[in-house]
C-alpha cells in the first residue's frame, strides 16, 4: 500500500487555462505532495484529449462523460458509448454528469435525460456515478431515488454545496461527498455546515481546478497544489488532525474509486 500524502480527485488539467503549462503544473502538483490525481471528462467529445493526461502521466487517472453544461451537444449520448470508452485502463469514474439549474446552458428535460444515461452506465460499469448538482435539488433526488429503486450505483456528489436534505437522501444510498475550496470562502458557513454532518468515511478532498481556488489563493488560477489547504479546512470544520484527514479521506476516495490500485 503506498501512503499518499494528498490526493486530489477532481482536476481539470485539460482545460484551455493549463494550456500553455499544463507540464508545469503537475510538476509543481507533485513538488507540493499531491501523488494522484484525477483528470474529469467534460464532455465525451473531448474524451481523448482528457484521456491524453492520464495516459501520459502515472499518478493521474480519467472518468468519460459529459456536464450538464454541455448535454445538449450529444442528447443521443447511448449507454454503450460510455460503457466502451469506460473500458480504456485509467478510466475510473463515469462523469461529471448531473444538473445545473443555475445556468440552464442546456435545457433541462435533455440535461435530466444525458444524466440517467450515465446513470445506468455507472451501474452497468460498477464505476462511481461523478455527479455535478446546482439549484436542482428537488429534480436530482427525484432522479437518484427512482435510479436506485431499479438498482443500486456508486454515487459521488462532488463539490457538494447543495441542501442538507438532497445530502440526506444522497447519504441514506450510500454516496460519497467531495469537499472544494468552497469550503474556505468566508461566506460559505451553510457548506462548512453539511459538512460537518457528512458520513465520516464517505468524504473526499477535491480543488475543481482551475475553478474555486481555496482562501488564500482566492482570484487565482486553481491548482492541484492548492488542495492542501483543503485539507488544513477539512480538518478545522470536522476537529481530525492532518493525519486522520489524509487516513479518513484516502480511505474513502479508493473505496470510491476502487479501479485505482492502492
Amino acid at each position: 500500500m503506498t501512503d499518499y500524502r494528498f490526493i486530489d480527485s477532481h482536476v481539470n488539467l485539460h482545460a484551455p487555462q493549463f494550456a500553455e503549462d499544463q507540464a508545469e503544473v503537475i510538476d509543481r502538483a507533485r513538488v507540493a505532495g499531491v501523488d494522484l490525481m484525477v483528470n474529469i471528462c467534460d464532455r465525451v467529445s473531448n474524451f481523448d484529449t482528457v484521456y491524453k493526461v492520464a495516459a501520459d502521466n502515472e499518478d493521474i487517472w480519467a472518468t468519460v462523460g459529459t456536464h450538464p453544461h454541455e448535454a445538449r451537444e450529444n442528447p443521443a449520448l447511448s449507454v454503450r458509448t460510455l460503457l466502451d470508452l469506460a473500458e480504456r485502463p485509467k478510466v475510473v469514474g463515469i462523469g461529471e454528469c448531473g444538473l445545473d439549474f443555475h445556468y440552464d446552458f442546456s435545457p433541462r428535460d435533455i440535461q435530466a435525460q444525458v444524466f440517467k444515461v450515465h446513470i445506468a452506465a455507472a451501474r452497468e460499469s460498477g464505476l462511481p456515478l461523478v455527479v455535478h448538482t446546482r439549484e436542482a435539488d428537488d429534480v436530482m433526488g427525484q432522479i437518484l431515488v427512482e435510479a436506485h429503486a431499479e438498482g443500486p450505483f456508486k454515487l459521488l456528489l462532488h463539490c457538494y454545496t447543495s441542501g442538507a436534505e438532497l445530502a440526506k437522501i444522497c447519504a441514506e444510498m450510500g454516496a460519497w461527498f467531495s469537499v472544494s475550496g468552497i469550503a474556505t470562502f468566508k461566506q460559505a458557513q451553510d457548506v462548512r455546515d453539511i459538512i460537518r454532518d457528512m458520513p465520516a468515511d464517505k468524504i473526499i478532498i477535491e480543488t475543481d481546478c482551475p475553478y474555486l481556488a481555496p482562501i488564500p489563493m482566492r482570484g487565482r488560477r486553481n491548482e492541484p497544489a492548492f488542495v492542501t489547504h483543503i485539507y488544513d479546512k477539512l480538518g478545522e470544520i470536522r476537529g481530525w488532525s492532518l493525519d486522520e484527514v489524509r487516513a479518513r479521506t484516502h480511505d474513502a476516495f479508493f473505496s470510491l474509486f476502487d479501479r485505482i490500485p492502492r
